[in-house]
């Protein structure tokens, strides 16, 4: 494989990114350049709040090699992620954050390992997470509980750099989840993957606060698992049985010793369970209605405002297969 016959995009997301875009930009094009002489960068503007996008104009007016797709509002990260990919014409295609934690120069290690033949793409874990003890803990109760109700197992300490063919992301951009969590969608479209263990630097505190997690975890679940459905008919199955058992216990007492059962505390002991354990398995039963509500609407998972290209490009059809 000539290297240099092929052309490389390098997609971002940009979110707060103004203090690091331009230091990004220069690592990455500078790691790029010695593998690939036709380069792209598609940046993409998740509707950040400051200068993020005006410094991303700046660059496509210096730089040709540069896109800017900026989005109509804040989608999220991953809906960004994705409708960058759906931007990028390369034959290779470099998934990074801008945020500089992870290192634009994993674009030399990856390739190496992309050049050996035998995988379609390669992506990034920690060997351990970031942050304290407290980060550490809820984000392996996180992935503990993904494994247990998710139908499948994601790969732990995933990080979003990846370098993948350009079979793989046109795979991987037919998906049109609305509602969907990107690692799963990595591991839903197969190929062959291989994983390289990086280190992950800690620039700045992490935004997945323990309401964020718990949010992610319940959508990955309900829009990704069945178990969940089957543990709700289970619990529901082992619960009539216990009524059914106690019912014929306080019946056989009554008739073999003539007691009868009283009291109010068990009816209202009892009253508050089976209340509860509705409430609960309709919730269960609603989020996954509002998933399914969401789907058929059929509503693009982002809405891009205009894409920015220098005057002297012109998209390729690569662009749009």
């Amino acid at each position: 494989m000539n290297e240099h016959q092929t052309k490389l995009s390098v997609v971002t997301t940009l979110y707060r990114s103004a203090g690091t875009i331009m230091e990004f930009y220069e690592r990455c094009m500078l790691a790029a350049s010695r593998h690939f002489q036709d380069v792209e960068l598609v940046l993409v503007n998740d509707g950040s709040p400051d200068d993020s996008l005006a410094l991303a104009l700046d660059l496509k007016d210096k730089d040709p090699r540069v896109v800017v797709v900026d989005l109509s509002r804040n989608f999220g990260h991953h809906k960004a992620m994705m409708t960058g990919l759906t931007v990028a014409s390369g034959d290779f295609v470099f998934l990074i954050d801008s945020d500089l934690e992870e290192e634009p120069e994993l674009l030399e290690t990856f390739w190496n390992r992309l050049q050996k033949g035998d995988c379609d793409v390669v992506y990034g874990v920690q060997e351990t997470r970031r942050g304290g003890w407290f980060e550490r803990i809820t984000g392996d109760v996180f992935f503990w509980l993904v494994d247990r109700l998710s139908d499948q197992k994601l790969p732990r300490n995933l990080v979003t750099a990846r370098l993948m063919t350009r079979d793989y992301v046109r795979a991987l951009i037919r998906h049109r989840d609305r509602e969907f969590f990107i690692a799963h969608l990595w591991l839903l479209t197969g190929f062959r993957q291989e994983p390289l263990t990086i280190r992950k630097l800690a620039l700045s505190p992490t935004t997945y606060s323990i309401a964020r997690r718990v949010e992610m975890l319940v959508k990955y679940v309900t829009t990704t698992s069945t178990k969940l459905l089957y543990m709700i008919l289970y619990l529901g199955l082992a619960t009539a049985c216990l009524s059914a058992a106690g019912v014929l216990y306080i019946i056989g007492r009554y008739l073999w010793t003539g007691v009868a059962s009283d009291g109010w505390t068990s009816l209202i002991v009892l009253v508050c369970f089976f209340g509860g354990l509705t409430i609960l398995i309709l919730g269960i039963l609603g989020i996954y209605i509002a998933n399914i509500l969401s789907e058929t609407k059929r509503r693009p998972y982002a809405v891009v405002r205009r894409i920015h290209r220098h005057p002297a490009t012109v998209p390729t059809a690569k662009a749009h297969s």
